[in-house]
C-alpha cells in the first residue's frame, strides 16, 4: 500500500516538474500558474519526504 502511495506521489511529481516546464516554454509564462505549481510541487516533494 505505501509503495503505491510513493509512486502515485512520484508520478504528481513528475506531472507536475512536466506543467511547469511547460509553462515555461511559453512565450510569456503565467507567473500565478507557475507559483501555484510550484507550491504543489513543493507540498508533493515534502510529503514523499515524510515531512
Amino acid at each position: 500500500m505505501q509503495n503505491a502511495h510513493m509512486s502515485a506521489l512520484e508520478l504528481k511529481h513528475a506531472g507536475l516538474d512536466a506543467r511547469i516546464s511547460e509553462e515555461n516554454q511559453r512565450p510569456h509564462p503565467d507567473m500565478a500558474t507557475l507559483s501555484r505549481l510550484k507550491k504543489e510541487k513543493l507540498r508533493v516533494k515534502e510529503a514523499m519526504l515524510g515531512i
